[in-house]
């Protein structure tokens, strides 16, 4: 049976190879034909399991299929709700909305409006540009070094990653491009240089429209920014009359601790992108968060036909019960200690390997020496049924990223074999 197995598998697989275009990466990383998942595991058509810490490259903060998620979404289609609402009014979407407001907003003293975008992250920073364009007449957009917002035309100009931006074969124009928090190491601070350019008249340099910015930058690295970096950039973003837009499409929704990436900075954005985790299970849905004085849209003037995806909207609500619970955030948290002290100890055994640990919350990794062995320490990784990826300019950072749900005893497993893998480089 298993021999039958393996050679479906072979077979499917093939199938892709053949069909499918030469733009997949995840598939090529990752050689396996899968077929069913649960919690923190991923199994294969052999049946075999895999431990997943990428979770959907953040898409899947609460584990595959969470049972109480899936059950309040197969209610819903039982009872015939509305599945494509465009942007008619639904009680899926108001019972989101209430609970969205209640359970994230209202315990942070901020208001925003709502505006359901395009369901994928790139259509939420899209919408943010161009309302800040709207608003403040201006073009140009501030973005930081080891950016990345997505590979549709206006969000992949404010992303840095070469490679990605080679494939657009057009100018991708309208961006500023300014140092992140410790870009050039200790003692060298980045926004006083941009403070110094955009108060000079003749540095050449226009004050921008918005400025973009992922408080954690995960495919750049886990690079963090420091509270006082963000709260520097939210007041120099004040004085220009610009307005402050965080991408917190993967490091929202709980992935760096509190639910909203910012939180522990303090600062009040103008504009907050939200896709990956925000619909609980992985379905398509993003939304941006905007400040009631900048929600100067014209009826229509942005639209998209899959913004009313109210299954998605469902789950959505189902999530949110989580952060109701104390224990949850706590359990977060406890789990954000363990990866932290565990990977610093690995730092501590392998210090020709490893450089640093990098990154917040449930949304770490450690910095390898030579880049190459990042992706060496992954294909091992997965050979020993475990999935995690790589990140940063050239790969360098593998990352940990298991779900917000696991348990302490199963991160705990899934630590231990990044462990041994390392030990045996």
């Amino acid at each position: 049976m298993a021999t039958i197995d393996l050679m479906k598998s072979k077979s499917d697989f093939e199938t892709i190879e053949k069909m499918e275009s030469q733009v997949r990466s995840y598939s090529r990383g990752f050689p396996a034909v899968f077929h069913k998942a649960k919690d923190s595991y991923i199994y294969d058509t052999s049946g075999k399991p895999y431990l997943d810490f990428l979770s959907g490259a953040g898409s899947l903060n609460y584990g595959h299929n969470n049972s109480f998620i899936v059950e309040s979404a197969i209610s819903y289609l039982k009872d015939g709700g509305v599945l494509q609402g465009l942007d008619l009014a639904t009680s899926a979407k108001i019972e989101f909305l209430n609970d969205f407001n209640r359970i994230v907003l209202e315990p942070i003293h901020q208001q925003f409006r709502v505006q359901f975008t395009g369901p994928t992250g790139t259509n939420a920073v899209e919408s943010a540009i161009k309302l800040a364009r709207k608003v403040t007449g201006r073009r140009s957009i501030a973005a930081f070094t080891n950016a990345f917002h997505g590979v549709s035309l206006g969000a992949l100009a404010l992303t840095g990653n070469g490679f990605k931006r080679r494939a657009a074969q057009v100018s991708l124009n309208d961006v500023t491009r300014l140092p992140f928090d410790g870009y050039f190491g200790t003692g060298f601070e980045t926004l006083a240089y941009a403070r110094q350019l955009f108060n000079d008249p003749s540095s050449g340099i226009e004050v921008p429209a918005a400025f973009i910015v992922e408080t954690v930058q995960g495919e750049g690295g886990l690079n963090v920014a420091r509270n006082e970096w963000l709260q520097e950039l939210a007041s120099l973003a004040r004085s220009l009359d610009s307005l402050l837009i965080v991408d917190d499409i993967q490091a929202g929704c709980g992935r760096t601790g509190s639910f909203l990436s910012y939180q522990r900075s303090g600062i009040y954005p103008d504009i907050v992108c939200l896709s990956k985790s925000i619909s609980g299970i992985g379905l398509p849905m993003a939304l941006m968060l905007i400040k009631p004085e900048y929600d100067q849209w014209a009826p229509g003037e942005h639209n998209g036909t899959f913004r009313g995806n109210n299954l998605a909207f469902v789950t959505a609500k189902a999530a949110l019960t989580f952060w109701e619970d104390h224990k949850f955030s706590t359990h977060v948290s406890d789990l954000a200690t363990q990866i932290a002290y565990e990977l610093d100890n690995m730092i501590s055994e392998f210090p020709n390997l490893l450089k640093r640990r990098k990154g917040l919350g449930l949304f770490q990794g450690i910095e390898f020496a030579e880049p190459s062995l990042s992706l060496k320490t992954r294909e091992e990784l997965f050979s020993k049924g475990m999935i995690a990826e790589s990140s940063g300019a050239r790969g360098e950072v593998l990352k940990v990223m298991p779900a917000l749900t696991i348990t302490k005893e199963l991160l705990e497993a899934g630590l231990l074999k990044i462990r041994q893998t390392l030990a045996r480089l």
